[in-house]
């Protein structure tokens, strides 16, 4: 018997290797979305320590949205020429090293600029992980995998906030990016043990990577994101976001135009003549443009407006994230046998009865009220999400896979943001409509109750929108289709 101490060779050998590489990318999507949802905790303590206000201390998590989300693509590219684990493993290191960064800064600049760092690494990590999955496991597999992938991040969403909390109470903010900076380390040595090279399958041939596009889509989605977090605070009619929406309008044309010119292109716009692909995204986006909407203003509603305790209020929104964890793989699996149309149909009929019922949400409301809608939309995410992202990234060819996630992410981040600053100036119009300030800021224990209606009623409409949004997304759903391979399912 011929032993080896290469343990990728063992463990690619290994009739389970696909579960092995799907631990180690696990273990790094669980530390990044945890560390995401966590530092949002440790907020407040770094703000007191560096004497900033609440709002500048935002920008370390704005930041952090901004450099991933313009990160994305040219990364997600980079992976397709280079390598899909080189790149992930790359950007483990940029994570690491923007953690330690941060856990030892003496200033609030450099906590700042160590979270953008992270950013860049994170964008290396979220670009890969999804992509390295759909091309381990086989297509008809490829749902389950993809649900198991989403539960482990609605479990990083529950974790994050819970760890982070008892790490800031017991050991002080700093432990936050020390603990990630620790746990990444292993996740490295993890990775570098596990992933074969075949998991870095790139473009055939000689490939350029596309500068000029990518500088192009940084260009608009930072002007894009500028615009759409500050439309609420200056006025959506402000010269200043009117010219912000006007250049990314430009920038968006110009990048478009030379994406259809360049021989090497940093988002190959073939993925859009699938019919799959295409109103798959475009579903994609409003869901989560509905969907930003309940994580945002519902902790606004339970602390401001109804005077929970943060603790329980948080607990209040646990069982829509338990929901999405436990159905994700459930739903995955189903679409291998049945196809993926008709579950994300059903999926975001759920999410939009979830948000209709937040839209009757009162003063007066009860806890069992609000868990039953969290729950409702919960289902109907966990029952959406994984196969709709089967079917987006089956149509596209697997060399590409890394683009397409990378994608994915931005579609996201972007519509987040959207539907976060969409949702606040109905929620701000309403209240300015009532004769009362238009700032969420202004809905607090002692503000009245005056203004807490005014709120509330500005959250029933918001809700509304979302609602709509869901339901024009359900009916993009229905009319998507299934991907030639899996009509005859």
């Amino acid at each position: 018997m011929r032993l080896t101490l290469d343990p990728v060779s063992a463990v690619a050998r290994s009739p389970h290797y696909k579960w092995w590489a799907f631990t180690s990318i696990g273990l790094g999507l669980f530390l990044v979305v945890a560390d995401q949802s966590g530092i949002n905790i440790a907020l407040p303590r770094i703000a007191e320590e560096f004497g900033a206000d609440l709002p500048t201390a935002q920008w370390i998590a704005l930041g952090y949205i901004l450099v991933t989300s313009i990160t994305y693509m040219p990364l997600g590219r980079l992976s397709d020429i280079v390598g899909r684990k080189a790149v992930y493993m790359g950007g483990f290191a940029v994570f690491i090293t923007g953690a330690l960064v941060g856990g030892t800064a003496e200033a609030f600049p450099v906590i700042v600029a160590a979270k953008l760092v992270q950013g860049i690494g994170v964008a290396g990590i979220e670009a890969n992980g999804m992509a390295m999955v759909a091309d381990i496991f086989p297509e008809r597999e490829r749902g389950k995998a993809l649900g198991l992938y989403m539960s482990i991040i609605g479990a990083g969403a529950i974790g994050g906030p819970t760890l982070g909390g008892l790490l800031v109470s017991t050991l002080g903010w700093r432990s936050v990016f020390l603990f990630g900076s620790a746990v990444g380390v292993g996740a490295l040595i993890f990775a570098v043990l596990v992933l074969q090279a075949k998991v870095g399958a790139k473009d055939r041939g000689p490939v350029r990577f596309d500068w000029l596009g990518a500088g192009l889509s940084a260009a608009a989605l930072i002007s894009f994101l500028v615009a759409i977090t500050n439309g609420h605070r200056v006025g959506w009619d402000s010269p200043v976001i009117l010219v912000g929406f006007a250049v990314t309008l430009f920038l968006f044309a110009a990048f478009v135009w030379w994406e259809s010119r360049t021989k090497d292109p940093m988002l190959d716009l073939n993925f859009f003549r699938s019919r799959v692909f295409s109103l798959g995204v475009s579903a994609r986006f409003l869901s989560f443009m509905g969907m930003s909407s309940v994580f945002f203003l519902l902790p606004f509603y339970l602390v401001q407006g109804l005077g929970l305790e943060p603790s329980r209020a948080g607990l209040l929104m646990v069982p829509g994230a338990i929901s999405i964890a436990v159905l994700g793989p459930i739903s995955g699996r189903f679409s291998d046998k049945v196809g993926t149309r008709w579950l994300t149909v059903a999926g975001m009929g759920l999410s939009g009865v979830g948000i209709l019922m937040f839209s009757r949400l009162t003063v007066d409301s009860t806890s069992a009220y609000i868990i039953a809608g969290m729950l409702v939309h919960g289902i109907g995410v966990g029952i959406f999400s994984s196969p709709n992202t089967s079917a987006i990234l089956t149509a596209v060819p697997s060399e590409r896979f890394s683009s397409a996630s990378a994608f994915l992410n931005l579609t996201r981040t972007s519509a987040s943001l959207a539907g976060i600053s969409m949702t606040t100036a109905v929620v701000t119009l309403i209240m300015g409509s009532m004769g009362f300030e238009p700032s969420l800021a202004a809905v607090t224990e002692d503000g009245g109750e005056g203004i807490k209606q005014a709120f509330v009623a500005g959250l029933g409409k918001a809700y509304l929108v979302a609602a709509g949004l869901l339901l024009v997304s359900m009916i993009i759903s229905a009319f998507r289709g299934e991907n030639p391979s899996s009509d005859e399912v």
